[in-house]
């Protein structure tokens, strides 16, 4: 597992050199059908990711958000998969706040068990393996672990604000707010920097498996609202409301 992870790391990086590569430059803006921008930095990122896990794991499928979507009726077999957002935060990374990122898991069995999270213009990743989770900067692994505090930090979407977060903050007689950009609010979870992320907004599978896994790994839940766990084996990949909390 541990040199999977560091496998997975290192395709994380190269996809995140590809997408910095084009940062600073005129970034072409396409839409899809969804009404969701795409850049040559997406598909740059995809194609190297696509490319480097099918050498990793050539009998394991892959679900990328900028690759063709299997069916569910091919889908519903898979035991394992993996599920690749090559560039999470696309708004993000038009408005250049760098925060936007690179995200990789492993699912089994409905479950994110390997994961890594790359913050390109951070030049910082954060990785899980189920039970346990890392901060890497410079190659420094440093483990992390979620942490409660009071008042409580909570963590929101920069580009996807929620009328519904008033009344998740209602149970709080005390609490900071914060804001980040993409799967960022799952690490900063994860690494005990927030201990609430509400999701009351749309969001895809691809956009949540791995920040799901880091926090998960690092001691955290992520329950639906209804307080089930968020699993991967479904057929529609939309994803419903959730939370992000410390433990």
């Amino acid at each position: 597992m541990g040199n999977q992870l560091e496998s997975l790391h290192h395709i994380a990086l190269e996809a995140g050199k590809a997408i910095m590569a084009l940062y600073h430059t005129h970034v072409e803006v396409t839409e899809k059908a969804d009404r969701s921008p795409v850049t040559a930095a997406d598909l740059a990122a995809n194609a190297i990711i696509m490319k480097k896990l099918a050498l990793l794991t050539p009998d394991i499928p892959i679900v990328s958000e900028e690759s063709a979507h299997t069916p569910w009726s091919e889908r519903k077999n898979w035991q394992t998969f993996w599920l690749v957002d090559p560039l999470d935060g696309t708004k993000e990374y038009l408005r250049k706040n760098g925060e936007f990122t690179v995200n990789i898991a492993l699912i089994e069995h409905g479950r994110p068990v390997l994961a890594v999270v790359h913050a390109p213009v951070l030049e910082k990743s954060w990785l899980g393996d189920g039970s346990r989770a890392w901060s890497v900067i410079n190659n420094e692994w440093s483990l992390i672990k979620t942490k409660a505090t009071l008042p409580p930090v909570i963590v929101g979407s920069r580009s996807h604000p929620s009328p519904a977060l008033a009344d998740f903050l209602a149970q709080f007689s005390q609490y900071q707010m914060m804001e980040a950009g993409s799967s960022l609010k799952f690490c900063l979870v994860a690494e005990g920097q927030a201990q609430y992320y509400p999701r009351l907004g749309p969001t895809m599978m691809w956009d949540t498996a791995a920040g799901q896994c880091v926090a998960e790994s690092a001691g955290g839940q992520v329950k639906t609202l209804e307080g089930l766990p968020l699993s991967y084996h479904r057929e529609d990949l939309l994803n419903p409301f959730f939370v992000v909390s410390h433990s």
